[in-house]
């Protein structure tokens, strides 16, 4: 597990639920240190944007999986409407 602090989104703080998961896969903990604060920015609301409780819980694991591939910012959505 990486041991860097994860830092926050432009706008949006880093949740803890977010966090967590982030800290407990090293590639998405890698990922997410070395990105830009606007792409954190762009992953922290797009996993809390959802209103129902169950699409936030599935964004985190889906989002941890595709960071673990790789990919910086969340895909297919039209960006954080708060920056």
């Amino acid at each position: 597990m990486s041991t860097n602090k994860l830092g926050d989104g432009t706008v949006h703080k880093l949740p803890a639920d977010f966090r967590s998961a982030i800290e407990r896969d090293a590639a998405a903990s890698d990922m997410w240190t070395d990105i830009t604060p606007l792409a954190r920015n762009e992953w922290i609301c797009w996993v809390t944007s959802p209103k129902q409780e169950a699409t936030r819980t599935r964004r985190i694991a889906v989002g941890i999986d595709k960071m673990r591939k790789g990919m910086r910012r969340p895909c297919c959505w039209p960006g954080c409407p708060h920056r």
